[in-house]
């Protein structure tokens, strides 16, 4: 896979700097900071393909800025990694809802980080998205339609945006299921992603 940048926001210095000299080591760009005002500064002026973020900053909540991620345009679509020494149950839920692409808890395992990263790329590639040109395969039922290589659900024509998490829930519910309501189509029309 090709290097991207990645973003770390975690006030914990010595974390912060480790984790910006092994992602390096491994062919990321990689830059670190402190809070959310300096994320805010580091997205103005850097493009930034992923974002690792500590869900307990100085200044800002992380699940407030993932919040805050997701309602703007710019940054919409960038992938967020949550890693935080919250690991409850309640806590992952709210990280993934709040529009968290994954949530690795603290302490945690560089290599584990960057499997992560590498999977949750996988999953935001632009022809994962339905920029590919070629024929995407489409489950359908009455009026729902699941597209599992973009991550699209559509209900009525109306796309519906649904949480990473969930959408692979009930991916694999439609796959698992052998009822013959739901069959595989090609579609060659244009699509937009579901938002996560």
């Amino acid at each position: 896979m090709e290097s991207c940048n990645i973003l770390i926001v975690d006030d914990d210095l010595r974390l912060r700097d480790l984790l910006e000299r092994y992602l390096v080591q491994q062919g990321f760009r990689a830059r670190g900071v402190a809070n959310a005002a300096a994320m805010r500064r580091a997205l103005a002026e850097h493009h930034v393909d992923l974002i690792v973020l500590d869900l307990m900053l100085p200044d800002l909540a992380g699940t407030e800025i993932c919040r805050k991620l997701r309602e703007q345009e710019r940054t919409r679509d960038v992938p967020v990694i949550m890693c935080t020494a919250k690991g409850e149950e309640i806590d992952r839920v709210v990280g993934f809802e709040v529009g968290a692409d994954d949530y690795l808890v603290k302490p945690f395992s560089v290599r584990e980080l960057i499997l992560r990263l590498e999977v949750v790329r996988r999953h935001n590639q632009p022809t994962r998205r339905g920029t590919s040109k070629g024929p995407e395969r489409v489950l359908r039922s009455g009026t729902i339609e699941l597209d599992p290589d973009a991550f699209i659900v559509r209900v009525g024509g109306k796309e519906v945006t649904l949480a990473l998490l969930e959408f692979r829930i009930r991916s694999r519910r439609c796959r698992a299921s052998a009822s013959s309501r739901w069959r595989a189509v090609a579609s060659t029309r244009p699509s937009i992603a579901v938002s996560m």
